[in-house]
């Protein structure tokens, strides 16, 4: 396993070139653009302060907040796709993994992003697609059983890093399971809710 995880091929001009295009595409602010466009003004102002789906929900337009996953996720792919199809498989790799620190520290908007989760989904449709399938069976079991969006989450990405290493895509477990781990990073407070009983649930109020 750890000599397919050296073993990598891509050379340095075209691994610098994935990652620019992946974080280019990945720092584009949905959440944002598309609250304003719709009159709900700046979408940092309510809530957590993400501009992720999560908060756009908290304006009441589920239509938005989908938009915005929707449109979350496929950046990321969009990136993967484009650049692996003009620089190869291990380019995309980069792409979509930079895609995903493009949407948690955008340069446009001071470096403060979203927590990660829809873009996640999105690197792994771009490198990975069978994966998508288990992410979502994962999220949707620890959901009617725990009724916590945020564990879901957490749950579904601890998975995905080992099936991929079970399944032998060393390459990709390995850079999943580093967004993983800062995605980790990223819901800390919501770990801390989670650990302290405090977390909201799926569908409570206030």
């Amino acid at each position: 396993m750890l000599s397919n995880l050296m073993s990598w091929q891509i050379t340095l001009p075209i691994a610098l070139a994935a990652a620019v295009i992946g974080y280019l595409f990945g720092s584009i602010p949905f959440g944002l653009i598309l609250t304003r466009a719709a009159g709900f003004g700046d979408v940092r102002s309510i809530g957590s302060g993400n501009i992720g789906a999560t908060n756009v929900l908290r304006t009441g337009n589920r239509k938005l907040a989908a938009a915005t996953l929707l449109l979350d996720a496929l950046k990321a792919s969009a990136a993967a796709w484009v650049v692996g199809y003009f620089l190869g498989d291990e380019a995309a790799i980069i792409a979509g993994f930079f895609a995903f620190i493009g949407h948690l520290f955008p340069v446009w908007i001071g470096f403060k992003g979203g927590k990660g989760v829809a873009t996640y989904i999105g690197t792994l449709l771009g490198v990975a697609p069978i994966m998508v399938v288990l992410f979502a069976a994962v999220w949707l079991a620890v959901a009617v059983t725990t009724r916590y969006s945020s564990l879901s989450a957490l749950v579904a990405m601890l998975v995905i890093p080992v099936a991929l290493l079970i399944l032998g895509n060393e390459k990709v477990a390995a850079v999943m399971a580093i967004m993983t781990l800062i995605s980790y990073w990223k819901h800390r407070a919501n770990i801390s809710r989670l650990m302290g009983g405090t977390e909201s649930k799926i569908g409570a109020k206030g």
